[in-house]
């Protein structure tokens, strides 16, 4: 099995205007969906992100959240264990949320300390 992170995306406007029985019904689907990646075992760790936070350079402090001047915001992240990159896009596509269109779903495989470590210790460059 690999390891993937699943950036969890969503609109930050409309997420505002949605009463709280929108947002916990959203809330809901997504503990169900999470408890069902348990039982597949296919479900590591993840939780959901507060608005608040700040967006630091080396200096000082850029802003407040939510960070960016952006329609779009991360809101949570889940850790996930899938055979390769296809099953994790497919376990992921089966987020109730995803499939309503309420938000989009990051899927991006961790690299992992052995894979690192397999690098060495040697100078690398890039390019050509």
């Amino acid at each position: 099995m690999e390891k993937f992170l699943l950036i969890i995306r969503e609109d930050l406007s409309k997420l505002r205007k949605w009463t709280e029985e929108e947002r916990y019904n959203g809330v809901r689907q997504m503990d169900i969906w999470v408890k069902s990646l348990v039982q597949k075992g296919n479900y590591i760790s993840g939780d959901a992100l507060h608005i608040k936070g700040r967006y630091v350079s080396k200096d000082h402090v850029l802003s407040d959240g939510p960070f960016i001047e952006a329609k779009e915001g991360i809101s949570g992240i889940i850790f996930l264990d899938a055979k390769n990159l296809q099953d994790a896009v497919s376990i992921t596509q089966t987020c109730p949320l995803v499939q309503s269109g309420d938000m989009v779903i990051e899927v991006r495989p961790l690299m992992g300390v052995k894979d690192i470590r397999e690098l060495g210790d040697e100078p690398r460059t890039t390019g050509g």
